[in-house]
């Protein structure tokens, strides 16, 4: 017996002798079992714990019945306190059945537990496959008996960061072209080979999270030429191969829904408390967390009078799409298109979105704008509302409607719509505070008349064209697939649905068409000249599915009266060399309003790679006077931003004749080109005697010589070589290391070192290291923590003990104390304020605080300031460096490449040339424990109370 067929029997064995049949109801009654709901709808508990634990992710099959996957083992490195639920032979898969149909799940059972599953974080269940994502691979589970117990377990594609991380491997779904479609998060690097042997890479500077998380690597290019950075959005066929990237740039987009159009819609969630997003996907669009090779954080590239959204994601640089919709505060999850009019037609569309840090699913109606989309958004379902009351939280030890963590959403075929509640105290910063693992599944129906799962037949053509149409995402996929292995045998039958008064199963129907021969295909191409434009782009994107040669399409819509089928136009001519897509080009350009974001990307992708022979052919045509372009040129040139445009760009930069915000435009497409033409023409408006362009150049000069611009004038160190001051710190170190010296001269060295800010640098690595003897310990704690370097002071609290602090903080009794926000202010301002920013107030070091009761009720704030290290925000994790001149660093990784630049714990970044530093280590949180600060308990609920009072948007 092989090693394969062992393990299958073993994961059958697991998978029957844990099936836990019918269940007692034995989850308690909750206070957030209340979900506030639109008018007209109600929300049932339909399965609770024990039936499931920790749930991350689901899929609903045609029987109705739910797929779970369970995240019991979820950060054992960082949750492993005595009496937590665990399972030793590794997650699980769980099937979740109402076999009564009364409404609630009556009965569960586990599919699978397998020690390849760490923290899944998706699953998608397609005819007997059960498809589950978790980091580093995706691994196919085969059901060839229909006993709902694995037959055969295959990994269908691995090396995906994000092992054990929330920003890994999520789930995937089925497009409405028959390929499939996930995304993973920016916890790389991706390096995965599909089944044709094309190679991915991905890649960035983002590492940390877990200790799986250490290396990354920015700028990797994949077989396609291409530089993807990041989190990617990726399409796949179902045999494994045709792997391709639809999208890249994301922080953690958690999940992708795509409508039966083919729009692709995602959310992202952020480094702050304010700036989480939800959005369409263009294809082939740049989202902007990450610099473009994935080299520099956000942070980095901050630009004076920016906006942190406008940051965040890049805004104002050419080549990145529009963010979308600014949700604020929040931890982003699950994500689906609602595609059914059993709840109302004032629901069929609707875009739903969870946001577990929020306590909400967001719904959003969706209309067309221009080549993109205007997002109309509100709250779907909610355990909080937004009244007074609900705001009075600092009177309350625990808020548990806010316990109301939805990690997924999904639709049923009964077209009820189905939530995962994860349910705990806080989200996100690797940690979890609920020991017991409680979850439970909402389902969300109409009061007035109750929805069924109807019995699909799928041995015939119009069982399967009933599948094709059902509100299920992934059921749709099963009849689509049965469908179109008849080939021309159904084309009557599918060709009845372009009738159909309901206008997403037509488009269904579309895709189809197009994969069922030749006449298909014909019939489809008819549909280019339908007087509805979502229908036209549907036929277009059907056709570009299945042809070689796309041109002849494109050239029928490219002078389409609807922006939106003009950018598809556009998308699809990336690829195509420009000896054949040049008059294509050329006439798009010309439809481009000078407005649209959307279509002005679109024609960026057009023009990838093709941006030097299309600048003069713009020059030509719209005029070589740089002072006199138009909106349409001046945005042209800012978005493909050739070299060539160098003068021309300086000059519309240097100009007073121009407005400001198109100055501005100029020196940004400037700053955007790698060549020392452009560093030298930025040189020479540093020299302007208007002060908004000379500060304006000065900044991007500075910048740019840290990265993009390092080649044409060195970085020097910004750290501060003084090599009498080295030498009397060697001198001081060698003399603390003496064991021939006295105890009380050994002291005097130590206590000098600890007073001295690059002293107390050197003292902090040697205690990292653990190379400072036992006995001098004491003695440096007497000194270190009056060190003039904040820095200093603050790491110095996880090596050595402060004189005087022997302070623990009760969170049980914190928590039962009244706090006065008016007080807390004021200890914000003194203690806080110099890294923490809140309501407009103080500086951006730390993250942003404006909306962080939005995330955590009183004890999970309070817990976050008195344990600062149990779980720190992604992208705060400091670093200490060491270069070979002895200086040594403490701050925020902001860029890494041939230059390092750290942000500080005041403010200010320091740039390192790579190559002069010894040593780098990722260390704790720069937040003081407040007992170093000689916090009282009455200040720490004091200003927990004041940050739990605001609300600012």
């Amino acid at each position: 017996m092989n090693n394969s067929m062992i393990c299958m029997l073993l994961l059958a064995a697991a998978s029957l002798s844990l099936d836990t049949g019918h269940l007692p109801e034995t989850a308690p009654a909750l206070p957030s079992d209340t979900l506030h709901l639109p008018e007209g709808l109600e929300a049932t508990v339909w399965a609770a714990s024990p039936m499931l634990f920790n749930p991350t992710n689901m899929d609903i099959d045609h029987k109705g019945r739910i797929w779970v996957t369970e995240a019991v083992n979820y950060r054992d490195f960082n949750n492993h306190a005595a009496g937590k639920l665990r399972h030793p032979a590794g997650d699980r898969i769980m099937i979740l059945e109402d076999t009564d149909h009364d409404g609630k799940a009556d009965r569960s059972k586990v599919f699978v537990e397998d020690t390849l599953l760490r923290s899944p974080l998706g699953i998608a269940v397609i005819g007997n496959k059960v498809i589950v994502s978790c980091s580093p691979s995706v691994i196919v589970y085969t059901d060839e008996d229909g006993d709902d117990r694995p037959d055969k377990r295959e990994i269908f594609l691995t090396g995906f960061g994000g092992l054990d991380h929330d920003h890994g491997l999520h789930a995937f779904t089925a497009g409405p072209d028959g390929r499939f479609y996930f995304n993973t998060g920016n916890a790389g690097p991706h390096k995965v080979t599909d089944k044709a042997g094309w190679h991915l890479r991905s890649g960035s500077l983002y590492t940390g999270g877990t200790p799986y998380n250490t290396t990354n690597e920015p700028g990797l290019k994949s077989d396609d030429g291409r530089v993807w950075t990041g989190g990617l959005a990726l399409r796949i066929r179902p045999d494994g191969t045709s792997l391709s990237v639809v999208g890249h740039n994301f922080r953690n987009a958690y999940e992708l829904a795509l409508d039966s159009y083919g729009n692709m819609w995602q959310n992202d969630n952020d480094d702050q408390v304010v700036t989480c997003r939800t959005t369409w996907l263009m294809e082939g669009g740049n989202a902007g967390y990450f610099s473009n090779d994935g080299s520099r954080f956000w942070q980095a590239d901050h630009r004076p009078g920016q906006s942190n959204f406008t940051a965040h994601w890049h805004q104002e640089d050419p080549g990145v799409i529009p963010a979308g919709d600014n949700t604020g505060a929040g931890a982003p999850t699950g994500i689906v298109v609602y595609e059914s009019d059993a709840l109302g037609p004032q629901f069929a569309g609707m875009l739903l979105s969870a946001d577990a840090g929020r306590n909400v699913i967001f719904g959003y109606h969706t209309t067309p704008q221009g080549a993109g989309y205007a997002m109309s958004r509100f709250n779907f379902a909610t355990s909080v509302t937004a009244s007074t009351e609900d705001y009075k939280w600092d009177a309350q030890e625990t808020d548990e409607r806010k316990w109301f963590r939805p990690s997924d959403v999904a639709v049923g075929p009964d077209g009820a719509i189905y939530i995962a509640d994860w349910y705990d105290p806080i989200v996100g910063g690797h940690a979890m505070h609920d020991s017991t693992g409680i979850g439970r599944i909402y389902r969300i129906a109409p009061k007035d008349h109750p929805l069924t799962v109807p019995a699909i037949d799928f041995q015939h053509t119009a069982g399967q064209i009933q599948a094709l149409l059902s509100p299920a995402v992934n059921v749709r996929y099963s009849g689509f697939a049965l469908l179109q292995a008849k080939g021309a045998a159904v084309l009557p039958e599918v060709t009845a649905l372009l009738d159909s008064p309901h206008p997403y199963h037509r488009a269904r129907a579309i895709w189809l068409l197009a994969q069922l021969g030749n006449q298909g295909i014909q019939k489809t191409a008819t549909l280019l000249t339908h007087p509805d434009n979502i229908v036209r782009i549907t036929a277009f994107r059907a056709l570009k599915a299945v042809s070689a040669d796309i041109l002849p399409y494109a050239r029928q819509l490219v002078n389409d009266t609807a922006a939106a089928v003009r950018r598809e136009v556009a998308i699809a001519l990336r690829d195509v060399p420009f000896a054949q897509s040049k008059p294509l080009i050329l006439t798009l350009i010309a439809g481009y309003d000078g407005q649209d974001r959307w279509y002005l990307e679109a024609l960026g992708m057009a023009a990838d790679g093709k941006a030097a022979q299309i600048y003069p052919l713009l020059l030509a045509k719209y005029g070589y006077n740089p002072l006199l372009w138009d909106n349409r040129m001046a945005n042209l040139v800012w978005r493909l931003h050739p070299p060539a445009a160098v003068a021309a760009l300086e000059k519309r930069a240097g100009s007073r004749q121009l407005k400001p915000d198109q100055q501005k435009a100029a020196m940004t497409a400037l700053a955007f080109i790698t060549s020392k033409r452009a560093n030298q023409a930025m040189t020479r408006l540093t020299l302007q005697k208007d002060t908004v362009i000379k500060a304006t150049a000065t900044w991007w000069l500075q910048f740019r010589q840290s990265n993009d611009w390092a080649a044409y004038k060195p970085v020097k160190d910004t750290l501060q070589n003084d090599s009498q001051l080295a030498s009397k710190i060697k001198a001081l170190r060698d003399k603390m290391l003496n064991n021939t010296l006295s105890v009380a001269s050994r002291q005097a060295a130590a206590t000098s070192l600890a007073k001295d800010s690059s002293g107390g640098k050197m003292l902090i690595q040697m205690a990292i290291s653990k190379q400072l003897p036992e006995s001098l310990i004491p003695t440096i704690g007497n000194s270190i923590f009056s060190n003039p370097d904040q820095s200093v002071r603050v790491l110095a609290g996880d090596y050595f003990k402060k004189p005087g602090v022997a302070k623990t903080y009760a969170i049980s009794q914190l928590s039962k104390m009244k706090g006065y926000a008016d007080n807390g202010k004021k200890v914000f301002t003194a203690v806080c304020a110099s890294c923490h920013k809140a309501a407009a107030q103080g500086n951006d070091v730390g993250p942003e605080l404006t909306r962080i009761r939005t995330k955590f009720d009183k004890n999970g704030l309070l817990d976050a300031i008195v344990n600062p290290n149990a779980a720190i925000v992604f992208g705060y994790e400091p670093w200490l460096i060491t270069t070979r001149q002895g200086n040594t660093v403490y701050g925020f990784l902001q860029s890494d490449g041939k230059n390092v630049v750290l942000k500080d714990i005041a403010g200010k970044r320091i740039i390192i040339p790579a190559a002069d530093i010894t040593s780098r280590k990722k260390t704790g949180t720069l937040m003081p424990d407040p007992a170093t600060l000689h916090l009282t308990e009455q200040q720490l609920t004091d200003v927990t109370a004041y940050l739990m009072s605001l609300n600012e948007e």
